[in-house]
């Protein structure tokens, strides 16, 4: 009678286990995974054009140096995160920091927000005097 039990465990949990392996929502298809790392790739190589087009204009006589900084820093990025374009200008504008030119302002400070916006704060229109 145990062995019947012991048996009968065995056989639902591979069932289960069954069960289990085909909808692990986890496991995406290579297709999906083409896909997403397509898409960021195509992200990325746009970001380094416009990254490119802003230092060009900010520092005309340094193309080379700026297209080299960008490869370098792209490849930082893919190593650090499979969200590259998310790191790729602070990692650049951290790099020519370090090359002692003047500062200037680029405008790629659109892409994302390095100071937290300001709020109006709530003035009312009337003051009650008493």
């Amino acid at each position: 009678m145990i062995s019947f039990f012991i048996n009968f465990i065995d056989d639902q949990s591979s069932i289960n286990q069954q069960k289990s392996e085909k909808l692990n929502p986890m496991k995406t298809a290579p297709q999906t995974d083409a896909v997403f790392l397509q898409t960021v790739s195509l992200a990325v190589a746009q970001l380094k054009q416009r990254l490119q087009h802003d230092y060009e204009q900010a520092y005309p006589n340094l193309g080379e140096i700026i297209h080299l900084v960008l490869d370098e820093e792209e490849t930082k990025a893919w190593d650090l995160t499979l969200f590259p374009h998310l790191l790729l200008p602070d990692l650049v504008e951290a790099h020519i920091e370090t090359l002692n030119l003047p500062v200037i302002e680029t405008r790629h400070e659109d892409l994302f927000a390095h100071e937290p916006r300001k709020l109006e704060t709530y003035q009312p229109a009337f003051a009650l005097c008493g």
